[in-house]
């Protein structure tokens, strides 16, 4: 009875463990790697690393054909380690100093679009069509263009546009370079790109209503 009393009361809580660099690995992997820190000898010191590198491989079977896979392992081995595990390493040792340096901010594109509803891309897309040669292959990207600049306008909870307006707007954004007006072009026809939505609108709408009436119906029944 005092044994297993002393059992309880002796009981290692993970609060008052030191706390897991790499959790996904467990307790046990960041034993492991604190035994091969404790050991003089370097040999058997690089015989313990790598036998560690071999079980984390075992872990991860589905990663074994990724590229720098080996590398990524002994990065996590000696970020483990605090970076104190002194062991002959076939890769670049990743210092402390180089992870915790920080990346150079990303320049976030400041475009400020005067038709915004036809989103960043299309004045890129526009700029590739004027820069093939005329003919059959630029005339079809400069149809899909505009068609697709219709779709956008659409989506802005747009009934109908007309297709003078999208190919005065296209004539504009190509500076002047693409005038289909002038070819005489038709574009989709703006029920093709809506035919989808009414009836999910009104899909919706009936099953609110539904749940509304059933919320109704079901308010003065007795529940037992």
């Amino acid at each position: 009875m005092n044994l297993a009393n002393n059992e309880v009361f002796n009981l290692e809580y993970n609060t008052e463990r030191p706390q897991l660099i790499i959790p996904e690995y467990g307790r046990h992997f960041q034993k492991m790697v604190d035994y091969a820190m404790s050991i003089e000898n370097d040999e058997e010191r690089n015989k313990v690393a790598q036998s560690i590198i071999s079980v984390m491989g075992n872990l991860q079977p589905h990663f074994r054909d990724v590229p720098d896979f080996q590398h990524k392992l002994w990065d996590q081995l000696f970020i483990m380690s605090d970076f104190k595990l002194k062991v002959d390493s076939p890769y670049p040792i990743t210092t402390k100093e180089m992870l915790l340096e920080r990346p150079e901010p990303l320049g976030y594109p400041q475009n400020y679009p005067k038709y915004r509803f036809y989103g960043n891309n299309i004045k890129q897309m526009i700029d590739v069509a004027m820069s093939w040669e005329k003919g059959d292959k630029r005339d079809g990207l400069e149809y899909a263009i505009a068609n697709h600049m219709k779709k956008c306008y659409l989506n802005w909870n747009k009934d109908t546009v007309e297709d003078k307006i999208i190919f005065k707007h296209l004539h504009e954004l190509s500076d002047g370079e693409i005038d289909l007006a002038v070819e005489g072009e038709h574009l989709t026809d703006s029920g093709q790109f809506l035919k989808n939505r009414p009836a999910k609108q009104n899909s919706n709408r009936s099953n609110n209503k539904k749940n509304t009436n059933n919320r109704n119906t079901n308010r003065g029944k007795k529940r037992y």
